[in-house]
């Protein structure tokens, strides 16, 4: 027995060894990465696929598979060097590293079936690795484990430790962190080196089960992963003492040789015993039990009668709660504010299926990537200004192709008396810069409920980053019920034979520009009036056809000027169409507290500040 124990721990040491080797070779083949990042992690990698990984390679859509994620997503040539001594990959794929075209890029992405979520972005590892597990013990209900390896470098981000409160408040003892406590950093020692009980202290006092290792022990990272596999209650975390660059004495524990290939490859693969190409035949998952079934009915969305008064927030939690009730794979997420979000219709109507992330939205994003990766539908909302402290987790997200719906209430200076700090003002113009992203502003009720069930299809209109603006106050009910709101497009909602020119709004501006159409009309200048509600992508026919009619277009937002409505408009005419004039009434000012109509007045978006504006804009046009 002793005997066959020393030759397993002998193969886990060979095995770790062939992990750096190839970690060495990508990095010289590309001419970069990080393999002396790799190479520090490398034993801990080993004796997690060879004892403790349970994956079928071949379905990396198995529900009981775990979830391995590199949270330190430099360190790519060891998630690669391990694909490759699992059999998912080839050395000549595993020599691409890095190439134009290749699925192993420079950092994990899901172009590789094994990738649940881009990775790269410090700290953003075990925000996600949350949400997977939370899928996993409150709705798959499936006896996966979840495994995030980072660095240690990465533990000073603030996203670290709120999922780190997150994950024992919610008693995920379905997730373990295997901390890589090399003590350097990109340019130097990290904040406590190699200090294992610093991180132990931390992590216990949050109500994790901390493991301090000697991360180049096989046999003792071998006990650690079973410690940590069989702690009931919470969380745990394997916290390994490692050196960057271990095996090759030129680079192990040095400075300054982050991010580079080593110099002497060659000789690099002499020290660490040549090549190698041992096979591990990983541990497939048991059969997983039946998932809980997803419940499906008819989609009966709340109705609203014309002239009523109702808040879009208000709409939108109507909504979810009746979304929810005709799909089981619809979750919600809420940032502590679900009573004011409204999402607490859906969390009164499915407790199982909300999450209260608190007041942690980069938690509450990451939490909403991670139950995605599951075949869930998120909803996650907040403030619209909040959403801005998350704004690195939605990039990650798209790079991620994840599909989310995420919900910022609160925006505009429409709130209010609240002041300037709960103001969505640039939330727009985030959205709209995310890759591939939809951003929706509705100014009814009946129109938000439309949209609020349309982002939950996915379709080739709403794929990827989903986001919907609701408002505080209540705004008249202007739609019926049975009208559409197609993605891309927009209402047209006056029009004239003789229109001086074009008011194009969304949200809460709408009701403000068909005021002041009112008020023109008195005076005998009649204008068009276009409902923008799809701000992303716009309804670039739309506002072409309002430039050729009228000639001048006057965007009203309340939003800031930059990035949001009128620069979507502007857009449509960057490819060498006839530009017309252009006017942008936006909130250039910066707000104090004031009732809503006194706001959007100092904004100079309110009716009569839009006419205003129009009248100017007439007379000059009859000077000319």
């Amino acid at each position: 027995m002793e005997r066959k124990k020393r030759a397993e721990l002998a193969e886990l040491s060979e095995l770790g060894q062939q992990l750096r080797v190839d970690s060495v070779r990508v990095a010289d083949t590309a001419g970069s990465g990080h393999p002396t990042s790799s190479m520090s992690a490398a034993d801990l990698a080993a004796v997690l696929l060879a004892r403790h990984l349970r994956y079928d390679f071949d379905r990396p859509d198995h529900p009981g598979n775990d979830r391995l994620i590199l949270s330190k997503g430099h360190a790519s040539p060891l998630l690669y060097a391990m694909y490759r001594a699992a059999g998912a990959i080839d050395d000549e794929e595993l020599l691409t590293y890095r190439q134009r075209g290749s699925r192993l890029e420079g950092h994990p992405t899901p172009r590789l079936p094994w990738v649940d979520v881009a990775t790269g972005s410090l700290g953003q590892g075990l925000p996600v690795g949350v949400g997977v597990a939370l899928a996993g013990k409150r709705l798959d209900q499936a006896p996966y484990r979840v495994w995030v390896l980072s660095g240690d470098s990465e533990m000073a981000e603030g996203s670290v430790w709120e999922a780190v409160e997150h994950a024992a408040n919610q008693h995920l003892d379905n997730l373990t962190l295997v901390i890589d406590v090399n003590g350097l950093g990109q340019r130097g020692p990290t904040r406590h080196g190699r200090d294992l009980a610093a991180y132990s202290r931390r992590l216990h006092a949050f109500g994790w089960h901390a493991i301090e290792v000697d991360g180049h022990d096989p046999e003792a990272i071998d006990l650690a992963f079973a410690e940590a596999r069989s702690t009931i209650g919470r969380p745990s975390a394997v916290i390994a003492a490692t050196h960057k660059g271990r095996g090759v004495a030129a680079v192990e524990d040095r400075e300054g040789m982050h991010g580079k290939p080593l110099k002497d490859a060659d000789a690099a693969i002499a020290e660490l015993g040549g090549l190698r190409s041992i096979r591990v035949d990983v541990q497939k998952p048991d059969p997983a039990p039946t998932p809980p079934a997803i419940a499906t009915g008819q989609l009966a969305l709340p109705r609203y009668e014309f002239g009523h008064k109702v808040a879009t927030r208000d709409a939108y939690g109507d909504a979810l709660a009746a979304l929810g009730s005709a799909r089981g794979d619809v979750v919600a997420l809420d940032g502590e504010v679900s009573d004011s979000t409204r999402s607490e219709a859906f969390a009164k109507e499915f407790p199982e299926r909300f999450f209260e992330c608190y007041i942690a939205e980069q938690q509450l994003v990451a939490a909403a990537v991670g139950l995605q990766t599951r075949g869930y539908v998120p909803y996650a909302s907040t403030f619209a200004a909040f959403l801005t402290r998350a704004h690195d987790f939605v990039r990650m997200a798209a790079i991620s192709g994840a599909g989310i719906n995420l919900v910022g209430s609160h925006a505009g200076v429409a709130i209010g008396e609240d002041g300037p700090s709960q103001m969505g003002l640039e939330d727009l113009a985030l959205f709209r810069a995310v890759h591939g992203s939809t951003v929706l502003y509705p100014c009814d009720a009946n129109q938000t409920a439309k949209l609020v069930a349309g982002m939950a299809e996915g379709d080739a209109r709403t794929r990827g980053i989903r986001y919907l603006r609701t408002t505080r106050g209540a705004t008249p009910v202007i739609y019926s019920a049975d009208e559409e709101f197609p993605v891309g497009g927009s209402t047209l909602l006056r029009s004239g034979d003789d229109d001086r020119l074009t008011l194009l709004a969304a949200g809460a501006t709408v009701h403000e520009a068909l005021r002041a159409a009112d008020v023109l009309a008195e005076d005998g200048i009649t204008v068009r009036v276009v409902d923008l509600y799809s701000v992303k992508p716009v309804d670039a026919e739309a506002v072409q056809t309002a430039a050729e009619l009228t000639g001048c277009l006057v965007t009203v937002e309340d939003h800031h000027p930059e990035g949001g409505i009128g620069d979507a408009v502007a857009e449509v005419f960057t490819d060498g169409r006839p530009v017309p004039r252009l006017v942008r009434l936006a909130v250039r000012n910066m707000p104090g507290s004031a009732t809503v109509g006194e706001q959007l007045s100092e904004s100079g978006i309110d009716a009569d500040s839009i006419a205003a504006a129009v009248k100017l804009l007439v007379e000059e046009a009859i000077v000319r």
